[in-house]
C-alpha cells in the first residue's frame, strides 16, 4: 500500500509521523505489511537507510514488527483511534444540522429502523434464518461452470442488456417451466441482485406516496419497509392456518398493490390454497391492482409439489413473479429473478438501466451454465435432502426437549418454521431471547414481524420464535434446543414467583 505524502524539512520525521497516523486512523490495519524499505525509499525519494531508521524507530515504538527476511508488519494493537474533543462532536452536530434537507423518500429511508449485524461469538448456536451452511455451497460445480465460461470470455467487454445475460434468461425459462410451471417469454424474465432490489423496483415504479399496499400481518417486514420508503399506507391483513386470508380484501376497497408469500408464508409457513389463490387474483382485477408474489424457498416442499404459481393462474397480467437464488446457492451473489407482466418490462428495464445497468455478468453466465448442464438441478436436490434432515432433527428434538410445553407451525417445507409457546406471553419475548443467548443460543422473537400498528399486533398470543435451520449440523441442533428449553424453564420460573 503506497503511503502519499511530499518532500519537505525533516522527511525522515514527517515519514514517521504520517506512518503513525495511518496506523491510528485504521488505513494500516493490524497486521497487514508495510511497504518495502527499497520501495517506499523509491517512491519518496529517500535513501533507503533513512526509510530503514524510520522503519526501526517504529518497531521501537512498539508500532510495527519487523523480521530479518520478511515483511514490516503492524503490530497488533497499535491502532489507537482518536479521542474527538466535545468541540469535534459540536461541530460534526452544527455540520449535520446545516446539510441540506432530504428527499421525501430520503425522509421515510432516514426514519426506517435496521437492527445492525451482530456477528456470532465463538460457539454460539444460532437459529437465524436467512443465512446458509458454507460447505453447502456446490463449490466444485461452480467452479468448473466458471473456468468453463472465463475460457469462453468474449474479445468485447460491454454492458449486457438491463434485463439480464441472455444464456441465464434462457436457462432460467426452463427451468422455471419445468419445476414451477411457470410459463413466460424470454423478454418477461429480468435478472436482479437479489429479491430485494426486484421489490424496490416494484415499489419505485408502482407506488405513489399515500398509495394502499395491502401485505400479509404478521409478513416479510423488510418487503414493507420498500414500500413505506415510497410513501405507501400499509393494508395489514391477517394470517390463518391457510395464509392470507383473501375474506378481508373486499372490506379494504382497492389498492394500488398486494404483497403475498402464497407458496410459503412468511414467518408463519401456511400454503394459500387455490380457492383463495382465485380470489385473491379477482380482487386484483377488480380494483386493478397488482400482485407481488414472492417466491422465496419454493424448492424447499418437502411433502409435495408446489401448487401452481399465481403467475401461471394469472390470465389478466396482473401478478409479478419474484424468485431468488439466495436460498439454494448463497446471498452472497445477490442474483434473483423477476417474471414480468408484459406491460411492465419496458419501465422496468429503464429503471434497471439507472440504478446499476445489470447484475455482474461473471455470476450470471456461471448460473447459466450450471442450470444448462444439470449440476444446478443435483445441487437442489441435495441441499433439499440436507435441510429435510436438518428440520427433522428441529422438530425432534424440540418434542424431546419442551414435549408439550411447545407447538410447531410451518414445518412442511422452507427453511425455518414457528414455535409457538403456550406457557409464555408474547411480552416475554424479549426476555426468552436474552436467556437463551446467555446459555450461547441465538433465537428470534415473533413480534417484530407484525406491524407495529395493526390490531394483530397488540392482540393477546402465546410467545413465538421464529427459527431457522439451515446454518446448523444436526448435533448442534439438538444442544440448541436443549439449551432453549433451560431458558424457557428458567423464565416460567421466575413468572410464578
Amino acid at each position: 500500500m503506497p503511503i502519499a505524502g511530499a518532500r519537505r524539512p525533516g522527511r525522515s520525521r514527517a515519514l514517521y509521523e504520517e506512518v503513525r497516523a495511518r496506523i491510528a486512523d485504521g488505513s494500516f490495519a493490524a497486521g497487514s505489511a508495510l511497504p518495502s524499505t527499497r520501495a517506499l525509499a523509491a517512491e519518496r525519494g529517500l535513501s533507503r537507510a533513512t526509510v530503514s531508521g524510520v522503519y526501526e524507530q517504529l518497531a521501537a515504538d512498539g508500532f510495527i514488527e519487523s523480521r530479518a527476511g520478511a515483511a514490516s508488519r503492524v503490530a497488533a494493537g497499535a491502532a489507537v483511534p482518536p479521542v474527538r474533543s466535545s468541540a469535534d462532536t459540536a461541530l460534526l452536530a452544527g455540520q449535520a444540522a446545516l446539510a441540506g434537507p432530504l428527499s421525501a423518500i430520503g425522509e421515510h429511508m432516514a426514519g426506517l429502523q435496521f437492527p445492525a449485524p451482530v456477528p456470532p461469538r465463538p460457539g454460539e448456536i444460532d437459529f437465524g434464518y436467512g443465512a446458509l451452511s458454507g460447505q453447502d455451497f456446490p463449490t466444485a460445480a461452480w467452479l468448473k461452470a466458471l473456468r468453463a465460461v472465463e475460457r469462453q470470455r468474449s474479445p468485447r467487454l460491454a454492458y449486457e442488456d438491463p434485463l439480464g445475460n441472455l444464456a441465464l434468461r434462457r436457462a432460467l425459462q426452463a427451468h422455471l417451466a419445468q419445476t414451477r410451471g411457470l410459463r413466460c417469454a424470454l423478454e418477461q424474465l429480468m435478472i436482479v441482485s437479489g429479491s430485494q432490489q426486484a421489490l424496490d423496483l416494484c415499489a419505485r415504479l408502482l407506488v405513489n406516496p399515500g398509495d394502499r399496499v395491502a401485505v400479509e400481518n404478521p409478513g416479510y417486514r423488510i418487503a414493507h419497509h420498500a414500500f413505506e420508503a415510497y410513501g405507501a399506507r400499509l393494508l395489514c391483513v391477517d394470517v390463518d392456518a391457510q395464509g392470507l386470508r383473501t375474506a378481508q380484501l373486499a372490506a379494504l376497497g382497492p389498492a394500488r398493490l398486494a404483497y403475498v408469500t402464497p407458496t410459503h408464508q412468511f414467518p408463519l409457513g401456511a400454503f394459500l390454497p387455490i380457492a383463495r389463490r382465485l380470489q385473491l387474483l379477482d380482487w386484483a382485477a377488480q380494483h386493478r391492482a397488482w400482485v407481488i408474489e414472492d417466491d422465496y424457498d419454493s424448492e424447499y416442499r418437502y411433502a409435495l409439489r408446489p401448487e401452481a404459481t399465481l403467475q401461471s393462474l394469472d390470465t389478466q397480467g396482473r401478478v409479478i413473479h419474484v424468485g431468488t437464488f439466495s436460498k439454494t446457492l448463497s446471498p452472497q451473489l445477490r442474483l434473483g429473478y423477476l417474471v414480468l407482466p408484459p406491460a411492465l418490462v419496458q419501465p422496468f428495464a429503464a429503471a434497471k438501466r439507472l440504478s446499476d445497468r445489470h447484475a455482474a455478468t461473471g455470476p450470471q453466465r456461471t448460473l447459466a451454465r450450471m442450470l444448462e448442464d444439470g449440476s444446478y438441478s443435483r445441487h437442489v436436490r441435495r441441499l433439499r435432502r440436507l435441510q429435510q434432515a436438518r428440520q427433522r432433527a428441529l422438530v425432534e428434538a424440540l418434542q424431546r426437549h419442551l414435549g408439550d410445553q411447545a407447538e410447531l407451525q410451518g414445518a412442511a417445507a422452507g427453511l425455518h418454521l414457528v414455535l409457538w409457546l403456550p406457557g409464555l406471553r408474547a411480552s416475554q419475548e424479549a426476555a426468552l431471547v436474552a436467556a437463551a443467548l446467555a446459555r450461547g443460543v441465538r433465537v428470534y422473537a415473533l413480534g417484530p414481524y407484525f406491524h407495529p400498528h395493526s390490531p394483530a399486533a397488540s392482540r393477546e398470543r402465546p410467545a413465538g420464535l421464529v427459527m431457522g435451520y439451515a446454518l446448523l449440523e444436526l448435533e448442534r441442533i439438538d444442544v440448541g434446543v436443549r439449551r432453549l428449553a433451560e431458558a424457557v424453564r428458567e423464565l416460567k420460573q421466575k413468572a410464578a414467583l
